[in-house]
């Protein structure tokens, strides 16, 4: 069974998923060209200083004159409004959206009442779970709810959670943490929400707290450690990490945020540290051999040498591809090396880790040195959506045929949920020993609300508007509500495969930030967070797509 403790959101034990773009300058932000303003323009005065950087942090650098983001030029390049136009929806899909929405009301306002504060809510025992993921920060279901609230329109929750960051989010800890879960979560829930209000504690908090992570990078070939004390900027590897590694979907899954702490902080630092287009991820990536053009998870961050050869899609490794696609998306297609590398790494993985089964269902395998571990985790059913997704920008026989991957990873990935009497899906499934898309271990039969399937529907969704992914997702929203709804809030369950669950106690905040988010887009129009305008990081925080060139 599941360990109680708040989940990892990409792996285990500290789990990853997601990396890149290309540093042009620090003063470069803005958007699209287009009319409507996210929201509300209101500035929050206060938190506008920036703590000094951690002991071993690059300092900030110096210019002239302040520098200062312009929302309001970033707001009226934006081409769709950030809410949408809600024109000419049918009555049934807005129902569906509204019981969502009541979802998310339900999980928040439970997390409320019983564990604000708390990291977590532990819905049966009805109090706060903090764990020992974010080197005590507290309050990681408030950051990551941020967002979804506002987007929702969920307008009394929204200033609440607001609330509590102006007043109680307090970034002067000294605990150790996770640099990927800090940094997706937390660095991502408050970029994003700026973005979407313009309020400025979002951003003060945002770059306070990138300043903290920034001696994580100090290794001799750049790429961070995994682990960061934030009170005194030491960092080290994962004990569990083979010979002191680093993990690939970990140092793979900074670069969306790093990008945009640079442009709303004119410091270029953040960039350069996490860019994998220039100084040292690139370098090493280039220059150490891929087996097979395979991206082994586990890489020494003092060597710049693989640690052992074992490739992943899923946990360890997930969160890497998607972002090296999601970088070319947020540069306006202007990174051609994160494009560059995405296509060579989807076309190694399709040569050796795609397989079909006997019974027709095509799935992505596990590779150990070689040999193939004919297994899928939930984790990597995110790639459906990302195959998608990039299979949008490639030529069109090229698009054709990653359009039919991506909806065939999908579909098998549906299969999983549909096979369990839940009708939800395992944390593992297998393709072995006349088993097709099962769990066939009791460690692999849990369900921690995770939102990976539901992400591919959401994706799938948008670029092919058939209705099977809405019917789909209408499936996962039922069956949340009868196996993981409890008086309290919405709990993981143990075995999916049984029709009377037992519950693990855990309402993750991913679970806000992403799972209620991605269906509640599934049935919104395709402008609310349109594509065109946002690319969303691996906790599902949107981040702006760079329209402009401009210096």
């Amino acid at each position: 069974s599941p360990p109680a403790a708040a989940e990892p959101r990409h792996a285990s034990p500290a789990a990853p998923r997601r990396l890149r773009e290309k540093l042009r300058t620090a003063a470069r932000m803005a958007a699209p060209p287009a009319h409507t303003a996210p929201g509300s323009r209101q500035q929050v005065q206060g938190g506008e200083r920036r703590a000094q950087p951690s002991t071993g942090a690059s300092p900030a650098r110096e210019t002239r004159t302040p520098f200062r983001f312009d929302y309001e030029r970033f707001c009226r390049r934006l081409r769709h409004p950030v809410r949408g136009s809600r024109a000419g929806e049918d009555p049934e899909t807005r129902a569906r959206r509204m019981k969502i929405k009541e979802m998310m009301k339900f999980a928040w306002d439970n997390y409320r009442q019983y564990a604000l504060g708390k990291n977590e809510l532990r819905p049966l025992t009805r109090n706060g779970h903090i764990g020992n993921m974010f080197g005590g920060l507290r309050g990681a279901t408030v950051v990551d709810a941020l967002d979804t609230l506002y987007i929702m329109e969920l307008e009394e929750e929204f200033q609440e959670a607001k609330k509590w960051v102006e007043e109680s989010f307090d970034l002067n800890v000294n605990g150790e943490a996770s640099l990927f879960e800090v940094n997706i979560r937390y660095i991502g829930g408050l970029l994003a929400t700026y973005y979407l209000t313009g309020e400025e504690v979002f951003k003060s908090k945002a770059l306070e707290l990138g300043e903290k992570l920034l001696p994580a990078f100090n290794t001799p070939t750049g790429i961070p450690r995994g682990v960061i004390n934030l009170g005194s900027g030491m960092s080290w590897s994962w004990g569990w990490a083979s010979a002191g590694s680093s993990i690939l979907a970990e140092f793979g899954t900074l670069h969306l945020e790093f990008l945009h702490l640079s442009e709303l902080s004119g410091n270029p630092v953040f960039a350069e540290k996490a860019s994998t287009a220039q100084l040292p991820l690139q370098r090493v990536l280039k220059r150490v051999e891929k087996p097979q053009g395979l991206y082994p998870n586990f890489l020494s961050p003092v060597t710049g040498n693989w640690v052992q050869h074992h490739v992943s899609i899923g946990g360890l490794g997930d969160s890497f591809y998607e972002y090296l696609i999601k970088s070319w998306l947020m540069s306006d297609k202007k990174d051609s090396e994160a494009k560059r590398m995405y296509d060579e790494a989807l076309e190694a993985i399709e040569k050796h880790l795609v397989k079909k089964s006997a019974g027709g269902l095509t799935y992505i395998a596990e590779w150990r040195g070689g040999i193939l571990d004919h297994k899928m985790g939930h984790l990597a059913c995110f790639s459906g959506g990302m195959i998608a997704l990039g299979a949008e920008h490639a030529g069109e026989e090229r698009k054709q045929h990653y359009m039919e991957l991506a909806a065939e990873i999908t579909s098998t990935c549906h299969e999983s949920y549909t096979r369990s009497d839940t009708k939800l899906g395992p944390e593992a499934f297998r393709f072995d020993a006349g088993t097709e898309a099962m769990a066939t271990r009791l460690s692999e039969r849990y369900y921690i609300l995770r939102p990976e399937v539901v992400e591919s529907y959401m994706y799938m969704w948008r670029l092919t508007h058939h209705p099977k992914y809405r019917q789909w997702g209408w499936e996962v929203v039922k069956a949340l509500e009868k196996h993981c709804r409890v008086e309290a809030g919405f709990s993981g369950i143990r075995d999916v495969y049984s029709t009377t669950p037992t519950h693990d106690n855990m309402q993750q905040s991913f679970f806000l930030a992403e799972t209620l988010k991605y269906l509640y887009l599934l049935f919104c129009e395709d402008d609310v967070l349109s594509l065109e305008d946002w690319v969303f990081n691996t906790e599902a925080h949107p981040l702006p797509v760079n329209h402009t060139n401009f210096r």
